[in-house]
């Protein structure tokens, strides 16, 4: 998309928001926001909940358009510890659901295929969910707590955002060797309504990640940049 324009505003009714986009059920589970919440506006929402409007406005763009870049303006009204607490959420929801449900589909697709061809998908899986898990690690153990001490005004000697931004990894590139597995070289007596189900959720799940790293890269970043920049001036 390429520019700052949202069509989404606080004063939208946040089931207008869903039927607009759908897939913003997630983003909303994240931010600990349940449904049934009739005909209130996105700003009545957010404000019951503590939420950071302008926040939520931003992160909902990112999932909706693709290449969405906000504005220099835009990061500057964001709210870094609203970006954070998301990133955070976003993480129990892919280790405690998401990767779980995944797995019991992947035994419940394989359970035809041969012993070898249940190895291969289940060391694929497995290595995947460990290379994440150690992402997310490293940002909640590292990155999301600097951010935090960062905001609250306190300094940490000998680290600053760039070193994360070096070492970033790209965690929905990785599904691509389990999709092609599954996609192209089990065999076809593998359940056909099983295989697609699983496919359905690694394409669902790479899609996800991949705003996920937006995210990171394009909003979390910058704004700690920006941080940074404005801490050593003083």
């Amino acid at each position: 998309m390429g520019n700052d324009r949202i069509v989404f505003s606080e004063s939208m009714k946040l089931a207008d928001l869903i039927e607009m986009n759908w897939k913003l059920l997630n983003v909303l589970s994240r931010f600990g926001i349940g449904l049934g919440f009739g005909e209130n506006t996105i700003n009545e929402v957010c404000q019951r909940q503590g939420i950071d409007v302008r926040s939520f406005l931003l992160i909902c763009c990112i999932y909706t358009y693709e290449d969405y870049i906000p504005s220099s303006e835009m990061l500057a009204e964001a709210d870094p510890l609203t970006i954070v607490d998301y990133l955070q959420n976003s993480h129990s929801f892919y280790m405690d659901k998401e990767f779980n449900s995944l797995e019991k589909n992947i035994t419940a697709m394989v359970a035809s295929c041969d012993q070898m061809q249940k190895k291969i998908v289940a060391r694929f899986f497995t290595d995947y969910k460990a290379h994440v898990a150690n992402h997310f690690s490293y940002e909640e153990n590292v990155v999301f707590p600097y951010v935090r001490a960062l905001v609250a005004g306190k300094t940490h000697e000998g680290y600053t955002i760039e070193q994360f931004e070096e070492n970033h990894s790209d965690i929905d590139e990785a599904l691509s060797d389990l999709k092609n597995i599954v996609m192209k070289y089990l065999p076809d007596t593998c359940d056909t309504v099983l295989r697609n189900e699983v496919l359905y959720r690694i394409f669902r799940l790479e899609e996800d990640l991949a705003k996920h790293t937006v995210l990171e890269d394009g909003v979390l970043i910058p704004i700690v940049n920006r941080i940074e920049g404005e801490s050593s001036d003083r």
